[in-house]
């Protein structure tokens, strides 16, 4: 079927010719005489696109055109006016109609305007099943791990994230902050509008500012145009701030008079613009000392810091890292090499002793390329960066990273990495016989 229509007239020839016609062209179509019967097929059916006359036994068709589309938003009215009554139609249109066509000409016009009118509801119901897979996306379900440390935190989340209120999320660099930022935006009431973010590291002051708040036309040299600011962007959403700690000082006492009353001037405007943006921080810094350093305003501070979620390093919840690292694994393999299925224990137990001083940004690099490298379904040492190979193992028996012997194995097994497993051309590449290369593979136990 091509759609679902409803016609609203009580004219039952028309109507009944209309459907006709509607019908040979694949819609599915059902009737109405009048506003009463009209809102009991709404509330079974699932229609897709209204015709409506202006003129019913129990309603204005203009009036009941707005009342429709208040209950059913993504559901397209054609209003049927009267000879010399095109201003009904317009009206119509005002109260939300996609359009409007005279009586007399709806057989000839009616199909091309359900057509347009139908690629509208689809695109509609696109755009709407995407918003939902966004929303999905960022679902606090969806932030992966056990460990109490990081339950801690999803549930400190979930609890501010219906309010307005201003959060503060703290940790180091690469420990999340924005999927949280961005699961505390889809879990609120600002969910359907913007969800925004800017690294405030990445620009000087003068492109922030312009960045943040938008700028006039020439209001600098290469201000050609008027453009709005982020804050302007994500009006009825959330702005997410990282690294809110590099924010100039000169630029923080700007921000700070927008958060007292929602009010901001653009660069080189005269006028003041007001929003409605919920705002969510973010720093690895500590910005009590820069406080004390004279970096960061205080009266600031506090007023973004009205909710603060501590996120932890990775090192604290090294019981999450198998998780992480098999989602991690999943992801690169459906995109890179579908080979891969699994990690080696030895694979895993490496990961596990590792510091992560880049926190989980870190740990997807690092499964990233474990996976491009991998010659077989199973991810093993050998796949790893050198430092994670030789990592403090001589409980093990392991040898260290200064040992000649460790450095010809990896070497060796970087190699035939290279050469996908030609053991021909990797003893080529390494300038050695290939019986030297079988016994050094059968010595290191490279096969």
């Amino acid at each position: 079927m091509a759609g679902k229509i409803l016609i609203i007239d009580d004219e039952e020839k028309l109507r009944t010719l209309m459907a006709r016609i509607i019908t040979l062209e694949g819609f599915e179509v059902f009737e109405a005489m009048n506003a009463k019967t009209a809102w009991k097929k709404l509330d079974t059916q699932d229609v897709d696109i209204i015709v409506c006359d202006v003129i019913l036994p129990d309603a204005n068709g203009v009036e009941l055109s707005q009342q429709i589309k208040s209950k059913y938003p993504f559901t397209e009215i054609i209003v049927l006016t009267a000879y010399g009554n095109i201003s009904d139609g317009v009206q119509a249109m005002k109260n939300g109609a996609f359009d409007y066509i005279t009586k007399g000409d709806d057989n000839d016009k009616i199909i091309p305007l359900l057509n347009r009118a139908m690629e509208k509801v689809r695109l509609q119901k696109r755009v709407m099943q995407l918003e939902k897979q966004v929303g999905k996306h960022y679902d606090f379900e969806n932030i992966l791990g056990e460990s109490p440390l990081i339950l801690d935190a999803i549930a400190l989340a979930k609890k501010v994230a219906p309010t307005d209120a201003s959060v503060m999320l703290l940790g180091e660099t690469g420990t999340g902050k924005e999927v949280f930022a961005q699961s505390i935006h889809y879990a609120s009431k600002r969910s359907g509008n913007p969800f925004l973010a800017v690294n405030c590291s990445s620009f000087s002051k003068e492109l922030l500012e312009s960045e943040l708040f938008g700028h006039k036309a020439g209001a600098f040299t290469s201000a050609i145009k008027d453009k709005k600011g982020l804050i302007e962007e994500a009006n009825l959403g959330t702005l997410f701030l990282d690294e809110i700690g590099e924010m100039h000082i000169d630029l923080q006492s700007k921000l700070l008079r927008f958060l007292e009353t929602n009010e901001f001037i653009k660069v080189g405007d005269t006028k003041s613009t007001k929003v409605n943006v919920r705002i969510i921080t973010a720093t690895n810094r500590d910005l009590k000392k820069e406080i004390e350093d004279e970096k960061f305003r205080e009266d600031l501070f506090y007023r973004l810091n009205v909710f603060s979620i501590q996120l932890p390093a990775l090192r604290d919840r090294k019981k999450d890292i198998p998780v992480l690292a098999g989602y991690f694994m999943k992801i690169f393999a459906q995109k890179t090499n579908p080979d891969v299925k699994e990690m080696s224990s030895e694979f895993l137990e490496r990961l596990q002793q590792h510091d992560w001083k880049g926190n989980i940004r870190e740990l997807k690099n690092i499964i990233e390329r474990a996976v491009i490298l991998a010659n077989s379904s199973k991810l093993t040492v050998e796949n790893l960066p050198l430092e994670l190979q030789v990592l403090n193992h001589k409980t093990h028996g392991a040898l260290s990273a200064f040992d000649l012997a460790s450095v010809e194995k990896l070497h060796i097994q970087r190699v035939l990495n290279h050469t996908k497993g030609n053991k021909t051309e990797a003893a080529k590449l390494l300038n050695i016989g290939l019986t030297t290369l079988y016994r050094k593979i059968e010595e290191y136990r490279l096969g």
